[in-house]
């Protein structure tokens, strides 16, 4: 709240060691209240923060700033003029078996993007919206990898242990 909701937040990079440990921390269940002030306010700043000109990312999550709530914002490119969208206490019930590539960059990895082949094709997810409804829904293509990424950092995964963990399958 020591900013107005226009103020993108700083995005925590894991080159800075108190960043990492953060980014590497596990975030907490929010109870949602729709006249809940200071969540709107964040809410607000998480989207000016992926929005902004320096980021332009196609997802945040609230731990890329600092916040350890499950909180992400995800650019949703598998509906109409691709909106941005706020979901609460996200959390995926169900990974296809079919996998896709695609090429992923993080907001807290500066200057990297790699190829990742072991992302689900769909999957179903379960979350609140700020109005305090639960949702439930299913996700495919490009704009399932923007939630897997997301939510991750909501579990401090970063896309780069998804790298390791398939260069040390390649090995075995």
């Amino acid at each position: 709240m020591n900013a107005d909701s226009l103020k993108p937040m700083r995005v925590y990079k894991i080159n800075n060691k108190k960043d990492s440990l953060l980014l590497r921390t596990k975030s907490a269940y929010i109870k949602v209240n729709p006249k809940d002030v200071i969540l709107q306010n964040f809410v607000k700043r998480l989207y000016v923060t992926v929005r902004d000109s320096i980021s332009m990312g196609v997802g945040i999550a609230a731990p890329q700033v600092g916040i350890l709530k499950n909180i992400i914002w995800v650019q949703r490119f598998d509906k109409e003029n691709f909106p941005f969208e706020v979901y609460l206490n996200p959390k995926i019930t169900k990974y296809s078996n079919k996998k896709q590539t695609y090429r992923e960059g993080c907001l807290s990895i500066p200057n990297r993007t790699d190829t990742l082949n072991n992302r689900a094709y769909s999957i179903t997810i379960e979350y609140n919206k700020m109005n305090g409804e639960h949702k439930k829904e299913s996700i495919e293509s490009f704009t399932s990898v923007i939630f897997q990424h997301e939510i991750d950092h909501l579990n401090g995964i970063l896309y780069l242990d998804h790298l390791k963990k398939e260069i040390s399958d390649l090995k075995n």
